[in-house]
């Protein structure tokens, strides 16, 4: 059965997800509520995480690079938006999203800081948008009236795909007419070979599975637009931080110190390290996604904010008319003084307990 049309805007569409989630729990496969503090002392912070996967946090434990916080897993998120949605309503600690969408989250009005990079391009993993071989489709003129498929409304696939389209020379009418299709990444490529969507947006195992198969091409791709580049941040709501610094300082160092252990670890010792926590965290999940992780997507050493990876998209919202020219700043929408790879601790091209790394 074909998908409906949509042409909501950015704004519509992170303004509606914000209302729902306002009121109603993100959280799935909740467990029993977390106390405060552990037996010893550390600080409990709570989370959303992603099934069959392992998020660099989670990483940081398991390598015992936490000394003052511990982890309690709350369930797994729906999204970006709706991560750091819950993390901006106190339903967890922290949260991580496209820096569009935490942009678009504190121009609203929720109090949140972004305290390191979560996710980004680099040579070996980015997002795709592809077309089938046979669709005709060869120019962003293309797809005007056409169907691209993302997986969520108000996130890094539509930012992406209304860039692209901008830098390509298409006015906001005819922008407004290419239809943002939300299909789940699982369903995303059969969308896509049954004609129910022009453009399929696929990333780590379901585009390089997609590819496999054959039979299409990308049509743009992130990383073609931006280059390496950082696109998301982990956040911290404000108060959380004022009153919590040390928690918050050992979580940043010791998830900033994962992402550079997956900077640079052999492939094959990573997988490894993944299967084994999967398999001993019990929540009835699978390895199968394990074999194609390819890196860390995060190009600069120990996940550093830079200022212009959240101004981008500030720009990006005042072109468009959904944010007030000057009302935002990128420098005070991140810090990254608890990073060790920024405030001086490691120089930034060391390894994960700053040691010398000899370069690839």
């Amino acid at each position: 059965m074909p998908f409906p049309p949509s042409s909501r805007r950015v704004a519509r569409a992170l303004s509606a997800a914000v209302a729902v989630l306002t009121g109603l729990s993100v959280l799935t496969g909740c467990g029993e509520s977390a106390p405060a503090k552990t037996a010893d002392g550390k600080t409990v912070l709570r989370y959303q995480g992603s099934t069959g996967q392992v998020s660099a946090f989670e990483l940081a434990d398991d390598l015992g690079y936490f000394s003052k916080v511990s982890l309690h897993w709350e369930g797994d998120t729906t999204s970006g938006p709706a991560n750091i949605q819950a993390a901006a309503t106190n339903q967890v600690e922290f949260g991580s999203a496209f820096n569009g969408a935490v942009v678009k989250l504190i121009a609203g009005g929720a109090k949140v800081t972004s305290v390191l990079s979560s996710y980004g391009a680099d040579e070996q993993s980015f997002t795709g948008y592809y077309v089938r071989d046979d669709s005709g489709i060869n120019s962003p003129r293309d797809l005007i009236g056409k169907k691209v498929a993302v997986n969520t409304l108000g996130a890094h696939h539509e930012f992406i795909t209304r860039e692209w389209l901008h830098q390509q020379g298409l006015t906001e009418d005819e922008i407004k007419q290419v239809q943002l299709i939300v299909v789940p990444p699982a369903n995303t490529e059969e969308a896509l070979r049954k004609g129910q969507v022009d453009v399929a947006a696929l990333g780590s195992v379901f585009r390089d599975t997609a590819l496999q198969r054959g039979g299409i091409h990308p049509l743009y791709t992130d990383k073609a637009i931006f280059g390496t580049f950082d696109y998301g941040t982990y956040v911290f709501r404000n108060d959380y931080i004022a009153k919590n610094p040390e928690a918050v300082e050992d979580f940043v160092q010791g998830t900033a110190r994962a992402i550079r252990w997956l900077q640079v670890t052999p492939r094959e010792q990573v997988r490894e390290r993944f299967t084994q926590i999967i398999n001993k965290r019990g929540r009835n999940e699978n390895t199968n996604l394990v074999p194609y992780w390819l890196s860390s997507g995060i190009p600069v050493p120990g996940a550093v904010v830079a200022d212009k990876e959240l101004q981008i998209w500030i720009d990006w919202l005042v072109r468009n008319g959904e944010l007030p020219n000057g009302k935002l700043k990128a420098a005070d929408l991140f810090t990254n003084k608890f990073n060790p790879y920024a405030n001086g601790k490691y120089k930034p091209e060391a390894g994960p307990t700053g040691e010398v790394v000899a370069a690839k």
